[in-house]
């Protein structure tokens, strides 16, 4: 079976020093990085070159979710592979659960390309998880580059 490959994109109005410094702060991180409807709380923040971040997302109600680390949250580790100050950003995504298809790593390139209207802000992830379905994965991309670009809007 080939490599799942999941992407999305988006221009944001601001510079792409702008952008790279929310991915620089724990605090802009938990406000614009979780998907609607839940809440991220940094546990552990390292923001270099082998570095790494722990967040726990806690789903604002009750409800149950195939694959979560417990009933209302998800706990995910995140290390910085790679960072280009204001061009890229590649992160390994390790997932924790019981059920194997949502357990093991994913890859996450986040891109920022300056253009005349401000920075075309993609992010490409490999080796997606088997139990995260498609056109959910699309739907949860591109609300989190909404999220960032109502961030920076703000």
């Amino acid at each position: 079976m080939a490599e799942r490959i999941d992407s999305a994109s988006k221009l944001i109005a601001a510079l792409p020093a702008v952008i790279y410094q929310t991915f620089a702060s724990p605090e802009a991180l938990e406000t614009w990085l979780p998907p609607e409807g839940m809440t991220g709380t940094m546990l552990a923040f390292r923001f270099c070159e082998g570095g790494m971040y722990r967040m726990r997302l806690t789903c604002n109600r009750s409800q149950h979710s195939p694959g979560k680390t417990s009933e209302d949250a998800d706990e995910v580790t995140v290390a910085f592979l790679k960072i280009v100050p204001n061009e890229r950003i590649e992160q390994a995504v390790l997932f924790v659960s019981d059920d194997p298809a949502f357990a093991g790593e994913m890859r996450m390139t986040w891109t920022f390309e300056p253009t005349d209207n401000g920075t075309r802000v993609m992010v490409r992830c490999t080796n997606v998880l088997t139990g995260i379905e498609p056109a959910d994965h699309r739907a949860g991309l591109n609300a989190t580059l909404d999220n960032l670009a109502a961030y920076i809007a703000a």
